[in-house]
């Protein structure tokens, strides 16, 4: 028999069956709408990670105390209630950048590098045995002179407080940051109007401003209008000397286009006060130092605040952590999507035994004419394909479509080339896999015996 032949013998039952097809194809059309939509949601997440970490440097290490928040439940305080994170998109309260003003010593310059920003995981509070544990720019200095192998250290603080400018009738709170003027160099940070924190502004206790994109959206509406204008940051006016470019939405944490940012100075005068609680940033010189760096800046910290412990994490542990969990997600998705292909395939593998019983008369008629095993075989296996096939295509179709009600509630989808040809590479597989037994059971059929079939 020829194949144009089969081909036409196998469309006739498919279509003389079309409501049986549909049901037996609705496991695989289930599975193949999971394996787009899993490997959509992963691809999401992997971006979403690539995001909050596109500024980072593998080589960056963060240094934080954090103290009991007995006494700092006011809202302008650093850290007091606000959500903790950085600008960027990484959790942990403090914010990390800066440089210093004309250097530091030990040949180190403030913010010669990019990307010193890490996440963090929960705060640890540490002992503070009769000395004063909050981070200083004299703790910068002293890391920068006895700490080797490192690019730069830097010092910043975050917390929230109450912003009124322009039209607003009423204070909203935002995040407020203290920074050096290295530190637009040292996040990536770029401008889209007038200039960053300059290092006199920090000499000087200049009181002045850089806005987030978002913030000059919500409160002036644009750069233009936003430049050179005033903001009152808890009852005190600030000149707007710049606004930065939008760096995008991020999953968690605080983004650079949500803060307000002023000279590191003027913040601990005016808003931060004793409740300070800065973050600083160490830059290793190479990626293999980091072990050993982050080694000598808990010895060094001891020798200067005795009795007192530290958080110090650093920022390649945490991008490669979340990498992985990205990937263990996926690939558990992709693992629960691949159950489904398999009950979807067991569905065919019952229908098909069902049809071999229902025309073993008709497997007979073939036979007698002249039919070989291959040529039932082939009929059976393709009848099986086409209905997987069918699966495939109209699952696709269906996870495509589920892409938009999914990013209404806030997941980060992303449609996957990979994912599409793997959603139907699976259906294929499935139909053939499940269809093989029943065929070749149908192909062994002996005639006389198939024709006397009741």
């Amino acid at each position: 028999m020829r194949l144009t032949e089969i081909l036409r013998l196998v469309w006739i039952n498919i279509m003389e069956n079309k409501f049986k097809v549909l049901l037996t194809s609705l496991g695989i059309i289930v599975g193949a709408a999971t394996i787009v939509l899993v490997i959509a949601i992963g691809q999401g997440s992997k971006a979403d990670v690539a995001d909050q970490f596109k500024n980072l440097s593998a080589g960056a290490i963060e240094v934080r105390y954090q103290a009991s928040m007995q006494g700092m439940e006011n809202q302008g305080g650093p850290g007091g209630g606000m959500p903790g994170g950085f600008p960027g998109g990484f959790p942990g309260g403090g914010m990390s950048g800066g440089g210093n003003r004309g250097g530091m010593p030990g040949g180190v310059s403030g913010g010669s590098r990019s990307g010193s920003r890490s996440m963090m995981g929960s705060p640890f509070a540490g002992v503070r045995s009769n000395v004063d544990a909050t981070l200083t720019y004299e703790d910068v200095d002293e890391i920068a002179l006895f700490v080797p192998d490192i690019t730069t250290a830097t010092i910043s603080a975050s917390g929230s407080y109450g912003v009124l400018g322009y039209d607003m009738e009423e204070e909203e709170d935002y995040t407020v940051v203290g920074v050096y003027a290295a530190y637009a160099q040292v996040t990536n940070l770029e401008l889209s109007l007038g200039d960053f924190i300059a290092g006199e502004d920090t000499e000087d206790l200049s009181r002045v401003c850089v806005l987030g994109s978002r913030v000059c959206e919500e409160i002036f509406g644009t750069a233009a209008l936003a430049y050179n204008s005033v903001l009152t940051i808890d009852g005190r006016d600030y000149t707007i000397i710049g606004v930065l470019d939008s760096m995008g939405t991020v999953s968690s944490g605080i983004s650079p286009d949500s803060a307000v940012y002023l000279p590191y100075t003027t913040a601990e005068k005016y808003l931060f006060g004793s409740a300070i609680q800065p973050t600083i940033t160490v830059l290793a010189e190479d990626v293999a130092h980091v072990p050993q760096v982050m080694e000598n800046l808990e010895i060094t910290l001891s020798d200067i605040h005795p009795g007192v412990t530290y958080t110090i994490t650093d920022a390649g542990s945490s991008m490669e952590a979340a990498t992985k969990s990205a990937n263990t997600m996926s690939l558990l998705l992709v693992a629960i999507a691949s159950i489904v292909f398999i009950v979807g395939g067991i569905g065919i593998m019952n229908v098909l035994f069902v049809s071999v019983q229902e025309r073993t008369r008709e497997i007979g008629i073939l036979k007698a004419l002249g039919c070989s095993r291959g040529n039932i075989l082939t009929e059976f296996l393709m009848e099986s394909n086409m209905i997987s096939t069918f699966g495939g295509i109209v699952g696709v179709a269906v996870g495509s479509a589920l892409m938009p009600v999914l990013s209404r509630f806030q997941m980060r989808v992303e449609l996957s080339v990979g994912g599409v040809l793997m959603a139907l590479v699976f259906a294929i597989l499935t139909g053939t896999l499940f269809g093989f037994y029943p065929a070749a059971k149908a192909a062994a059929l002996v005639p006389i015996e198939a024709l006397n079939h009741e």
